[in-house]
């Protein structure tokens, strides 16, 4: 059996990934393919449960401890839902992955990013296919009003963090254009997917 293939999407708050990685899996499972849409910090039940202690917002953490319960998150999803997925044959389509701790974390929060880099090495998988959603600052903003709801710690960080986090997605996919397209992710959601789309047919 030919294994899946992983496709992750990322992009600051606001830049659209959820609604994306929804329609980019509903577009493969329509062309028969087996796919499994899957996110981060999450995807598994321990991965899960480290997700609303970081997001939750009640313990300030030290950057290099709140990349390391990023990562712990990370290891936990890769082992028990994206590796066996893939060995099955199934696409992953996943919302965030290690590129966002390099951003939130290594641009956002001053963590160390070569400590980063390093964590990112010792994980053993990479996407075959990084889709970076990118969008202006005031449009982010204004997407993120638009949504209402609960707001989480990151969101409600201030505008300066989001900036060192959008050009921290700018860096990584400049970085490494063989794995990462960076998309203006700022019109309608159609046209976005249909840039999706074509990303996704190059592999």
């Amino acid at each position: 059996m030919a294994p899946g293939r992983f496709i992750t999407l990322e992009g600051g708050e606001g830049a659209g990934k959820t609604t994306q990685s929804a329609l980019l899996s509903e577009a493969l499972a329509a062309r028969g393919v087996a796919v499994l849409r899957t996110r981060e910090p999450g995807g598994s039940p321990g991965a899960e449960l480290l997700r609303g202690i970081l997001l939750g917002g009640s313990v300030d953490w030290a950057p290099r401890a709140e990349t390391l319960l990023h990562f712990a998150a990370r290891a936990e999803h890769v082992a028990k839902t994206i590796q066996p997925a893939i060995q099955a044959g199934t696409w992953v389509v996943c919302d965030r992955f290690f590129d966002s701790t390099l951003a939130y974390q290594g641009y956002g929060q001053g963590a160390d990013r070569d400590f980063i880099a390093s964590l990112i090495g010792l994980l053993g998988i990479a996407p075959d296919l990084t889709i970076v959603l990118d969008v202006a600052d005031a449009v982010a903003t204004e997407r993120r009003r638009q949504r209402g709801g609960e707001v989480d710690r990151y969101e409600r960080l201030d505008a300066a963090f989001h900036a060192r986090v959008r050009q921290g997605f700018r860096d990584i996919a400049a970085a490494d254009p063989r794995r990462c397209v960076l998309l203006d992710a700022s019109g309608d959601i159609q046209a976005v997917h249909t840039a999706v789309m074509t990303a996704v047919g190059t592999l």
